[in-house]
C-alpha cells in the first residue's frame, strides 16, 4: 500500500499566535487539525496509511491520536471502575506512524529519517499545512509514467513565493528567488517520490527544497504535476482565518470526501 508522508516538525513561528501551544499542523480548521484535513484527502483516494515526521510538540501529536478514539466516540465511563463502553463511533481505518525527527532537523533530514519505512515503491509526501483539491491518483499516475524520481504539485500563487521555471512538459528547469515572480506556478507540495531521491540527501541540516531539488533538476528528474485548481497554505494568522471562513462557508474546496453517519460499534470495556 503507498504510504503518505507528512512534513510536521516546523516551528511554524509565522503563525505565533497559535504554535506557542499548539504544533503547526494541529492547528485547527472547522474544529479539526489541518493535518487531519490533509489526511481525509489522501483517504478520499485510498491512501490510509500515514507516517507522520514529528519534531517540535511531537507529543502533542501522540496524544492527538493515541485518544483519537475517546475524542470522536460516545461512550460510557464506570468511574468506580474505570471501565469504557464505547458506543457509536465517527472514526477512520487509518495507520498512523508517529516519528520524531528531531527539534531542530530540516525537512530534508527529516524524510531521510524516515527512510526505513517508506519500502521500495513510491510515496506521497506533503507538508502538514496546505489543503487542494488536486487529483492524487493522476499526480501519481503522471509520477510513475513520467521516469522522475520526484514530482511536485505546480500551483498558482502571488509572489512571496518562489516560482518555478517549467518547460513545455512536466520538467523543472528551475526556481525563482521569492518575490521576483507575481502569479508563477510555484511548488505547493503534494509530491510523489521515488526511493531513488532518498540518496540526495546528506543528513539532518539538509533542506529538501534546497540541494535535493537541485541535484533532481541537474539530473532531470524533477517533475511537475500542474493543478489549476484550489490550494492554499496556512502560514499566517490570515490564511488561518481565510481556511476557516471557507469551511464555515459550508463548502471548502478541498473538502472532496464524504460524511458519513457515526457507526455503531459492539460494545467494547477498557479497564483501567
Amino acid at each position: 500500500m503507498m504510504k503518505a508522508v507528512l512534513l510536521a516538525g516546523g516551528f511554524g513561528t509565522r503563525l505565533a499566535e497559535e504554535t506557542t501551544v499548539t504544533p503547526k499542523p494541529m492547528v485547527e480548521i472547522g474544529g479539526k487539525p489541518i493535518m487531519w484535513h490533509i489526511m481525509k484527502i489522501y483517504a478520499h483516494y485510498g491512501i490510509t496509511d500515514f507516517v507522520v515526521l514529528g519534531g517540535y510538540k511531537v507529543d502533542y501529536i501522540r496524544s492527538y491520536f493515541l485518544n483519537y478514539q475517546a475524542r470522536n466516540c460516545d461512550m460510557v465511563v464506570n468511574l468506580g471502575t474505570g471501565a469504557v463502553e464505547w458506543l457509536s463511533c465517527a472514526t477512520e481505518d487509518w495507520r498512523v506512524t508517529i516519528l520524531d525527527t528531531g527539534l531542530d532537523s530540516m525537512t530534508g533530514g527529516r524524510l531521510r529519517r524516515a527512510r526505513h519505512l517508506l519500502g521500495d515503491g513510491p510515496f506521497c509526501l506533503t507538508y502538514g499545512d496546505g489543503v487542494s483539491d488536486v487529483d492524487i491518483p493522476a499526480l501519481v499516475q503522471q509520477h510513475k509514467d513520467s521516469g522522475a524520481w520526484c514530482t511536485l504539485t505546480a500551483v498558482s500563487q502571488p509572489g512571496r513565493y518562489g516560482a518555478l521555471r517549467i518547460d513545455g512538459g512536466t520538467q523543472v528547469q528551475g526556481f525563482s528567488e521569492k518575490g521576483k515572480s507575481d502569479g508563477g506556478m510555484i511548488n505547493g507540495g503534494f509530491f510523489v517520490c521515488s526511493p531513488e531521491m532518498l540518496d540526495l540527501i546528506d543528513n539532518d541540516d539538509t533542506v529538501l527544497e534546497n540541494e535535493p531539488m537541485d541535484r533532481l533538476i541537474a539530473a532531470g528528474r524533477l517533475g511537475a504535476y500542474r493543478h489549476d485548481g484550489f490550494w492554499q497554505s496556512m502560514d499566517t494568522l490570515r490564511d488561518k482565518h481565510l481556511l476557516e471562513s471557507l469551511w464555515q462557508g459550508g463548502s471548502p474546496p478541498w473538502k472532496v470526501w464524504h460524511d458519513t453517519a457515526p457507526a455503531s460499534v459492539t460494545p467494547l470495556r477498557r479497564t483501567a
